[in-house]
């Protein structure tokens, strides 16, 4: 009510409120809430200050207290607190309980180390909702491939943490987009979506964390997840195609170097097997032609001392040579026209059909039959033909 009002003064006292009975009362709600008995004796002009003084102070001390006590806090062993002096960073404070000057002057901020952090990048919350500004990107070879992928990070500077970075995860998603855009555009397609994915991502780990380590983030990168990485929807049946009729071609090459592992040995051992028998033939050429020579040189010394004698053991040796190679002789008689005709193909098919009905341990026996019975054929044919040249 202001002091200009027309209706001051007219309350049921007539005159202002009384502030010393508002003190008093007061007074006697404070005593009487703390026990005391203040306020309610005299009520001369010092009383309600007495009674009032006393009150004013405890609540003053208790305030006093509450607000020491509200400086202390406790860090955890997975934590670091940042204690800031108006806004001003003045130490890290390690695990444990701890005490700080109390707002306004410090504050403190509490930072979990251990906590994994995680940044999808080209979708969110699942790879079906995708973001295609982060996920297409463009290859060495100008192909386009739709790329999903998660990062984990962890902090390993609280106040670099704090102070550099407006919004972490945002420039987490940044610096990992900058980064895979480079390592995949610097590669081939094919790369990218089967062999070296591990590669990629390695790659971009390492990229990302020199970019955040030179931005000051006070971020450790923990790992990169390749979420998806596949040809854009509008170009996957051609893809596929593509990847079917490569897939025919490895398969068509595997099949040409199984035949091929498989014919060159062959090869290789059949040229060996002929080389060594050409080698084989060479040397046994070799040796009769030697043996021949040396048979030669004898018969030729034989020759000089005999030589009528050694003419004819040379004849009779080739006839017999000639004769053992033939089943038929025709002898020509000068005296006569008569043709004689020795059927020694009939005399050896009857000889061993003599010897067949013998045992088998007979063979032996059997054989030097045939030998000594075409033997005697042919000493009755060389006595004839001495005897018609006679």
């Amino acid at each position: 009510m202001g002091l200009n009002d027309p209706q001051w003064g007219k309350s049921n006292n007539g005159g202002p409120p009384d502030l010393e009975e508002l003190l008093r009362r007061l007074n006697q709600k404070v005593s009487a809430m703390m026990g005391g008995k203040g306020g309610q004796g005299k009520s001369g002009g010092d009383s309600p200050v007495m009674g009032f003084g006393p009150g004013i102070g405890l609540i003053a001390a208790i305030v006093a207290l509450i607000w020491v006590g509200s400086g202390f806090y406790i860090v955890d062993a997975s934590q670091r607190g940042v204690v800031l002096r108006f806004g001003k960073k003045i130490e890290i404070t390690e695990s444990g309980p701890r005490w700080h000057l109390p707002f306004p002057v410090e504050t403190v901020e509490i930072v979990n180390l251990s906590q994994v952090r995680t940044v999808p990048v080209g979708y969110r919350e699942n790879v079906k909702n995708k973001m295609l500004q982060e996920s297409l990107m463009l290859t060495d070879d100008e192909n386009i491939i739709d790329i999903q992928f998660a990062v984990q990070y962890f902090l390993k500077d609280p106040a670099d943490y704090l102070f550099n970075n407006r919004m972490p995860d945002e420039n987490v998603r940044q610096a990992a987009e900058t980064a895979i855009r480079e390592v995949v555009g610097k590669s081939k397609m094919d790369f990218v979506l089967y062999e070296g994915r591990e590669q990629v991502a390695a790659s971009a780990t390492k990229l990302m964390q020199e970019i955040l380590d030179r931005y000051q983030s006070g971020i450790l990168i923990s790992k990169l997840t390749m979420q998806n990485a596949q040809p854009p929807e509008q170009v996957q049946a051609a893809f596929d195609d593509a990847v079917k009729a490569g897939q025919d071609r490895e398969r068509q090459k595997n099949e040409g170097q199984a035949y091929a592992n498989d014919v060159i040995p062959r090869a290789s051992g059949t040229a060996a097997r002929l080389i060594q028998e050409s080698q084989g033939y060479k040397q046994s050429v070799i040796a009769n032609a030697e043996g021949d020579v040396s048979r030669f040189k004898q018969i030729l010394v034989e020759y000089q001392r005999a030589p009528g004698v050694t003419r004819e053991r040379m004849y009779l040796d080739m006839m017999q040579q000639v004769m053992s190679n033939v089943s038929k002789v025709m002898v020509d008689q000068k005296s006569g026209n008569s043709l004689l005709y020795l059927p020694l193909d009939k005399l050896i098919e009857s000889t061993r059909s003599a010897t067949n009905i013998s045992s088998l341990p007979d063979s032996a026996t059997s054989e030097s039959s045939d030998n000594m019975a075409t033997q005697r054929a042919r000493d009755s044919l060389l006595s004839r033909d001495r005897g018609a040249r006679q």
